[in-house]
């Protein structure tokens, strides 16, 4: 069975050593750093399957570095921060982080994330994993997946959220498949829809205001009723 190797990326040394006997123990293998420029250079010598990456760092800090990192790779993101602020919790997922955790946090509930988002990102399906897919054109829109750019059929990049990126990749990835709105939630953040949770509903209007697709009578994304949503149009891929 693979061993996931997880590299940590956090300024404190008491905290480094603390998950790295934690995280072992787990069966998992980390590699822990203390910033962005060594961050770089254990990326450069050895693959990995999940970055956990703090906020506050010396240097280039943590959303910068997400940003970059998001820029070229789509390796899964787990941001760790002291803060409790709700903008950068928010800032920090639209930049491409696919989790977001407060300190102090119980290792706990590290480990369940990391297992979460681990298991998010190898039950994608396998369309949708393809790492020779990097544009998907549809009705004349095209989505960049090593930029992450929606550009419109006038050539105007239109700018998506981390989340808003996400719900459309799975969409272009099955065109003319239903999916419900647990599927996009499994697919993109990892959970199972609430009762009454409207989560994905606000998503998929988001992106049809964006899409320009008529909310009233959508051509794009369409409602199938108790089901779930589905991207109705070709689409091509290269």
């Amino acid at each position: 069975m693979k061993q996931n190797h997880l590299l940590l990326v956090d300024d404190d040394p008491e905290l480094r050593e603390l998950l790295s006997d934690y995280l072992g123990q787990a069966g998992f293998r980390l590699t822990a750093v203390a910033d962005g420029r060594e961050m770089r250079r254990a990326m450069a010598a050895a693959p990995f399957d999940l970055v956990i990456l703090d906020l506050m760092l010396p240097g280039e800090d943590g959303l910068s570095l997400c940003r970059r990192l998001r820029a070229h790779s789509r390796i899964p993101i787990l941001m760790l921060t002291a803060r409790g602020d709700e903008v950068d919790r928010i800032v920090g997922l639209e930049m491409g982080a696919d989790d977001y955790l407060a300190k102090p946090f119980n290792p706990r509930e590290l480990l369940a994330r990391i297992k979460s988002i681990l298991r998010r990102a190898g039950s994608l399906p396998e369309n949708l994993a393809d790492e020779d897919v990097r544009r998907f054109r549809f009705a004349g829109w095209s989505l960049d997946t090593d930029t992450r750019q929606l550009l419109s059929p006038a050539g105007v990049v239109v700018a998506l959220s981390g989340v808003e990126y996400k719900v459309l990749r799975v969409l272009v990835a099955h065109p003319n498949r239903v999916l419900s709105r647990d599927q996009l939630l499994e697919f993109t953040q990892g959970r199972e829809a609430a009762p009454f949770d409207r989560a994905i509903d606000v998503q998929i209007g988001r992106l049809r205001r964006k899409l320009d697709d008529d909310a009233r009578e959508p051509c794009l994304i369409k409602t199938v009723r108790n089901e779930g949503y589905v991207l109705a149009v070709a689409v091509e891929k290269s």
